[in-house]
């Protein structure tokens, strides 16, 4: 009897899973597995948000597998380890998982490979975590690997698309199989940590919320996605960086709609496609600036400010809503995210490293490969270059232009919920009298800026002239 190895990362779902499906096909029973280890519990990118959200996706994957004569095998350990104990219980001659492209990944792929080469297992790595089947040969007319994203996009489309699967209607497991409890993650989960108002994961919960998106939030995404009320996103990117739902599939949703809303999705999706294709050719990307000329970059350290941007505390409403949203429910709205990492880079003149290990930290969706190469773009150090001046953003010009009513800001920063609309982009603006009014002193009730954003620009433009001078 043949038995083969599923091995889940994140790509936690049972539809469009060709691991999964390739195992069904070429084996009698499968062992559906997943690997705790140290690393994901508490490791560098360790989230207490994401291992909740993580709980919850296994819980329905599992649920899932049952339904169909399976089950989720969890067991803990280094996953070179675990799956050298497993070949020898289960007799396994195959292992199939889908392919991650981080370093980290390719580390350990290669350790687990070099762990079980003596035991006559044949291993196959698949696609199924994005929309391209493979990197190969993306490369630019000259032979070069692209670094702009828009040449990127432009060959991505012409690659040759994977059918989308459906998922298995039957599955057939060894019995019996001793794994270990989900506690072993909420034991590592810091409840000082977690964000009460998140979103459930699983993929029950994702393909429920693609389903909505698809019948109504999709129509208006070209008019509405960069608005912070309403909130014109899909919500969906906790749900793609734990696999739960397939980026193939949603690309095959889209292609059978017209008009601009989803020709703009799609091209959000091919950025997902983008990061991970940088951090493949370019793995120092994780520790370092892309771009070499900006590696000496003076940088300023500051505790107190990075504290008060982190807390929502910085006396700039949109960054302070934005913040506390991201606190509030594990997830910031794309734009603000622009919004704040600019203020970070730019205006407090911070690493951004220190931005993108936040965000690490708190996000549901955090992602190594779209996490870093957002921070690196929005400060400017990264691929996709363009003039520094373009992605130096004025908080108040952005908060009028995206929240225009202001409700974004009223109901993530409450106390300024009385504030007229005219003072509302700059409360320090109002007059003493006024602030007395509506309940919100500057400088009591809320604070006052902790930098003249003016002066930072000026600041900021001068570091990055002097930094890239030849």
């Amino acid at each position: 009897m043949r038995t083969a190895i599923v091995w889940f990362r994140n790509d936690l779902r049972v539809h469009d899973h060709p691991a999964l499906m390739a195992a069904i096909a070429a084996a009698d029973r499968i062992v559906p597995l997943f690997i705790f280890n140290q690393a994901l519990l508490t490791g560098k990118h360790a989230s207490a948000n994401r291992n909740r959200f993580l709980v919850e996706c296994l819980q329905d994957l599992q649920s899932s597998l049952q339904k169909i004569g399976g089950d989720l095998l969890i067991r803990s350990g280094e996953p070179k380890e675990v799956l050298s104990k497993l070949i020898e219980e289960t007799g396994a001659s195959e292992l199939h998982y889908s392919i991650d492209y981080t370093p980290y990944a390719r580390k350990r792929d290669r350790e687990v490979a070099r762990a079980v080469e003596n035991d006559g297992l044949e291993i196959v790595a698949h696609p199924g975590r994005l929309i391209a089947d493979s990197f190969e040969g993306v490369l630019t007319g000259g032979g070069k690997v692209y670094k702009v994203f828009t040449p990127f996009w432009r060959t991505w489309a012409k690659l040759k698309r994977r059918q989308v699967l459906p998922a298995p209607a039957k599955l057939t497991v060894p019995q019996n199989m001793p794994g270990d409890s989900l506690e072993i993650v909420t034991e590592h989960i810091s409840q000082a940590d977690l964000s009460p108002n998140v979103l459930k994961g699983g993929e029950t919960a994702g393909r429920e919320r693609l389903e909505q998106f698809m019948k109504t939030g999709i129509n208006n995404y070209a008019q509405m996605h960069d608005s912070l009320t309403p909130d014109g996103t899909s919500r969906l990117s906790p749900y793609l960086h734990f696999g739960c739902v397939s980026p193939r599939e949603i690309e095959d949703m889209l292609r059978t709609m017209t008009g601009d809303s989803a020709a703009r999705f799609h091209r959000q999706l091919a950025w997902r496609d983008f990061y991970n294709y940088v951090l493949l050719h370019y793995p120092d990307n994780a520790t370092q600036e892309f771009q070499e000329r900006f590696r000496g970059m003076e940088w300023s350290y500051d505790e107190t400010a990075l504290k008060a941007w982190q807390r929502g505390k910085t006396g700039y409403p949109i960054i302070d809503a934005a913040m506390r949203q991201l606190n509030a429910e594990g997830w910031m709205h794309n734009r603000a995210r622009l919004i704040v990492g600019s203020f970070l880079t730019k205006d407090l003149l911070l690493d951004w490293r220190l931005g993108e290990t936040h965000f690490m930290r708190m996000l549901l969706d955090g992602d190594e490969a779209n996490n870093n190469g957002n921070w690196q773009w929005i400060a400017s150090v990264g691929v996709d270059p363009a003039p520094v001046f373009r992605r130096l953003y004025n908080p108040m010009t952005q908060q009028k232009r995206y929240d225009e009513d202001g409700s974004y800001v009223r109901y993530y920063v409450p106390e300024l919920s009385k504030v007229p609309d005219k003072y509302l982009a700059e409360p320090w603006t109002m007059p003493p009298d006024v602030q007395q009014e509506v309940g919100c002193v500057i400088g009591k009730d809320y604070p006052e800026p902790i930098v003249d954003h003016a002066a930072a620009r000026i600041d900021t433009l001068e570091r990055f002239r002097v930094a890239g001078r030849p």
